[in-house]
């Protein structure tokens, strides 16, 4: 062990390793020096694989409002990590015995860490009660989904807390409408959503079923912060908590919600509307098949993908947003003239979506695309029914992020609905439904928490115009969106009932969902977006993307004469040092984030990922509304080709950086 310790600092004192990874192996093999952790760091070291050393132990992986998300699998998994595992299987990219060692890694120390931080933070939320903290646990399909769950169970339950766990893998929405339903006090998710199949995640819920926020996100992560060691003591046993699988019902429970999402009864048309639905290898067909299937739609699933399998094995990679996940999916949908394929995420909190055009072809079509659609016919429907008219619509809000497509404005607008941007995260979202639901609860008469929380979708949505704040759809361009205040995330299978509905509707009216959107175009300008990345991963990568912000951010943007693709800069929004308020007055949270707004009426944004070693940027564009289908196509040429431009300017400067 010492002379382990005395190499570790050598390769230090060289610069072989950084010093934060001196640091981070030195603690965790005196903290826990257990034969895994022993084994790998002494073959990487006998390896002098110091850049694999630096990838794993660079950082502290860091718990914050979203929990903790890293590699599971390693980029050189040791012999140690790979156990019992054959060769063979080894190169068919199948899951060590063990997960990666690591300070910056997704293993059972980290995890200890992190559930040790949350049974402190939900004990002192019981203080003065009789009542054992109370914990939903659910988990996707990922790789060592069973043994982190089981993990996660024996500390808490250890500790005092009962779990409420469920019996297989579900989608993250479900978590997040069991901690409401139940009242828990917290949730966890084991996922690292569309991330590839190497990570995995601790996502967070507070007691309102949403992720972690504001103060008590502070809370929670000082109590994380706190916790010395992975090791825990053990409460006595009758102090101690237990595990309680919840029933397989639970899942029609959480389905007759998300069937109130329906605006219209669809099963009334000549033909039913055909779905081809592939769940990636996740969760998705848990929930939203079965659901589909009882509101009248014909489903037909990717049979290769249905199964749920923690490497994806048909995809490289899991994440619905990008073409070729939905392949086999749009083969299928060729093959059996299916009008709509829709693809969910390993969690089922995002969605993809491809469509059958006017040309009779299968067209992608972008998160901001969903989005709207969604969002314009359920103001068209809702506004037909008489739910929303002119003596209640200023009751009514639509809630997106800054880097959501401008037309959701546009369109809100045009119904007379007010709209409300946050900062990127769902969290945001979820805290002003939070105020709606507050501020409701002053006004009523009869309910409370609990007494709003049974009440179905309609009669929220009638409290809501006549008392408060009617939460009419929220979404990010991210291929996530919300129809209801029964979960509070991004929830995949209430997408897909709403975006079936507009599909149904579409071929009632002898059109495609690409006719739809052409329509709302001609009426409102054609809007078109763009977003690009840079992966930059490891050590190396997370202070290239650190040092890339800084650069911009350091930038006099608005300097005489400077221009970005010939044109001028005429607003900059710095989200990071100075204040940003949004349409309702509030006060935003700092983030790490520059929106910069030219005088052509194009902008873009840049920030790094929150969950990806990726620095993001964001394009905007738009034209004005037009007369005919030759003047669209024109101007969606023109539009295009202002993009393309932006972004080879956007490109070509990124690398003087």
């Amino acid at each position: 062990m010492d002379y382990l310790l005395d190499t570790i600092q050598q390769a230090g004192d060289s610069q072989e390793l950084l010093p934060t990874s001196v640091e981070n192996i030195t603690k965790i093999i005196l903290d826990n020096p257990d034969e895994l952790t022993i084994a790998s760091i002494q073959e990487l070291v006998n390896q002098k694989n110091w850049q694999e050393l630096n990838n794993r132990f660079f950082k502290k992986i860091t718990f914050g409002t979203g929990g903790l998300r890293g590699r599971t699998i390693a980029h050189s998994t040791t012999k140690a990590e790979w156990g019992v595992v054959t060769a063979a299987a080894q190169e068919e990219r199948i899951c060590p015995q063990f997960p990666a060692v690591g300070s910056a890694c997704f293993n059972t120390y980290n995890l200890s860490l992190a559930m040790q931080g949350l049974v402190a933070y939900v004990n002192e939320l019981k203080q003065g009660s009789t009542a054992k903290p109370k914990i939903i646990i659910g988990h996707d399909t990922r790789f060592f989904h069973q043994e982190f769950f089981d993990f996660l169970s024996t500390v808490a339950t250890q500790l005092g807390c009962d779990i409420l766990g469920f019996q297989g893998a579900r989608s993250t929405p479900q978590v997040s409408f069991a901690v409401r339903y139940f009242n828990a006090d917290a949730g966890i998710v084991l996922t690292a959503s569309h991330n590839p199949y190497h990570d995995n995640g601790f996502k967070v819920y507070q007691n309102d079923g949403s992720q972690l926020a504001g103060a008590i996100a502070s809370t929670v992560m000082q109590a994380v912060s706190e916790v010395q060691s992975n090791q825990w003591k053990p409460l006595p046993e009758p102090r101690q908590g237990e595990l309680v699988i919840i029933p397989e019902n639970f899942d029609v429970i959480y389905q007759d919600a998300l069937k109130e999402l329906l605006l219209r009864d669809i099963s009334q048309q000549q033909s039913s509307t055909k779905v081809v639905f592939t769940n990636l290898h996740g969760t998705g067909g848990v929930i939203s098949v079965p659901v589909l299937k009882k509101l009248g739609f014909e489903v037909l699933t990717v049979t290769e993908q249905d199964e749920q399998h923690g490497a994806f094995p048909t995809v490289i990679s899991p994440n619905p947003e990008n073409a070729p996940a939905l392949a086999m999916g749009i083969a299928l949908a060729q093959q059996e003239q299916a009008d709509i394929v829709i693809g969910t995420d390993p969690d089922a909190d995002r969605m993809g979506v491809a469509v059958r055009n006017s040309a009779g072809e299968m067209q992608l079509l972008t998160g901001n695309q969903i989005g709207s659609l969604m969002l314009w016919y359920r103001l068209e429907t809702l506004q037909e029914q008489g739910v929303l008219n002119d003596s209640n619509k200023a009751n009514a809000k639509i809630v997106k992020t800054f880097v959501t497509t401008d037309l959701q404005q546009a369109i809100a607008q045009s119904y007379g609905i007010e709209i409300v941007n946050t900062l990127t995260g769902f969290k945001y979202i979820a805290a002003k439904l939070a105020k709606y639901e507050q501020q409701l609860l002053l006004n009523h008469d009869t309910w409370d928490q609990d007494s709003y929380r049974q009440q179905g979708v309609i009669e929220q949505r009638q409290a809501h115009l006549e008392q408060g704040t009617f939460f009419v759809f929220g979404g990010e361009e991210s291929y996530g969106y919300l129809g209801a205040d029964f979960v509070r995330d991004k929830d995949a299978n209430g997408a897909v009932v709403m975006l079936a509905e507009v599909a149904a509707y579409a071929q009632s009216q002898g059109k495609t969902m690409t006719d739809l959107l052409d329509h709302i175009y001609t009426e409102l300008g054609y809007y078109l977006e763009r977003g690009e990345s840079t992966v930059l991963e490891g050590a190396q990568g997370a202070k290239q993307i650190q040092q890339l912000m800084q650069a911009y951010q350091q930038r006099d943007w608005k300097q005489v004469g400077y221009l970005v693709d010939g044109s001028a800069v005429a607003k900059v929004q710095d989200f990071a040092t100075t204040k940003q308020y949004d349409e309702e007055g509030e006060l935003l949270a700092k983030e790490n984030m520059l929106i910069i707004k030219l005088e052509d009426g194009r902008r873009f944004a840049i920030r790094p990922s929150g969950t990806e070693p990726k620095i993001k940027y964001y394009l905007f564009a738009q034209g004005q509304p037009t007369h005919s289908h030759e003047d669209l196509q024109l101007s969606k040429e023109t539009i295009a080709n202002s993009l393309e431009s932006l972004w080879q300017w956007l490109a070509e400067d990124q690398k003087t950086k």
